[in-house]
């Protein structure tokens, strides 16, 4: 039976260079293998070890890269090692089948937020009219399944976040801040939904996952294991449960940490060689 591994990318796998918290000395800092271009720039990267790693792992697992961002922005990302079969989008709203998104699977997702919350278009009117034009840049939809606002973090206020989150709850939604931005995402469109689609279609028997966020904690939660780095919403919270391992790595380090631990449950040892027999 095939080892699923479903993956946050953003401060999980890959990171921006704000976020890759290069504290040792310059001349110790790991080599860096850029992965995202946009607008003609170098937007994120990981370590050169961890993009090893990651192409072991895609030997030896099904590893299923899994993000709130969309389609479009999660196609900007140009990952090492074999291209995964499957990706989970917008948080779950859109699973990708070789890179063309599943009708049927998209269908039933909105299906089943029309039936269980507030509408987007409520949320986003909101948004729009409450958020303080001094700390927001911009206004989001994402794939017509939930919004964000871009914020100028230093300005924020965070009192605000927190009366929005009340506000979202009594609609079915939740409220996420992660790093410049503010999600609002409906309760029902989750990460470990379409994990567990995928796993039904691959016949997976061991769940592996990780993410740094609260839009990750369901995923962690529905895995068999999950491990979370020392950076993101989830640490600042000492988030942890039972299966969920919390690692002590914060930046772009704790990118290899975890593909190391993926490689190690799924009975791999870095380089692509199965451990040896005791």
């Amino acid at each position: 039976m095939p080892v699923l591994v479903a993956s946050d990318l953003d401060r999980t796998l890959i990171y921006s260079a704000a976020a890759l918290a290069l504290t040792m000395p310059d001349a110790r800092a790991p080599r860096l293998l850029c992965v995202e271009v946009h607008e003609s720039k170098p937007l994120s990267y990981m370590t050169e070890t961890a993009a090893r790693l990651l192409t072991d792992l895609g030997d030896a697992a099904v590893f299923v890269p899994t993000t709130t961002r969309t389609r479009k922005q999660y196609q900007r990302i140009n990952l090492p090692g074999p291209a995964p079969t499957y990706a989970i989008c917008a948080n779950g709203g859109q699973l990708l089948v070789d890179g063309v998104s599943d009708p049927d699977w998209h269908a039933r997702v909105t299906a089943r937020l029309a039936d269980q919350c507030a509408p987007l278009a409520e949320v986003q009117e909101h948004l729009l009219r409450a958020a303080d034009p001094v700390w927001v840049r911009k206004h989001r939809v994402a794939d017509d399944l939930f919004a964000y606002l871009v914020v100028e973090r230093e300005l924020l206020d965070e009192e605000w976040v927190k009366e929005l989150a009340v506000w979202a709850e009594n609609r079915g939604w939740t409220v996420s801040l992660q790093g410049r931005k503010i999600y609002a995402v409906p309760k029902p469109l989750t990460k470990s939904a379409a994990m567990r689609e995928v796993a039904r279609r691959t016949g997976a028997d061991l769940t592996l996952a990780a993410g740094d966020s609260l839009l990750d904690a369901d995923l962690l939660l529905a895995a068999d294991q999950g491990w979370r780095p020392g950076h993101g919403e989830l640490a600042d919270t000492d988030w942890t449960a039972p299966a969920v391992r919390a690692l002590p790595e914060r930046g772009v380090l704790a990118g290899e940490r975890i593909l190391r631990e993926f490689l190690a449950a799924a009975g791999r040892s870095p380089g692509g060689a199965a451990p040896a027999a005791r």
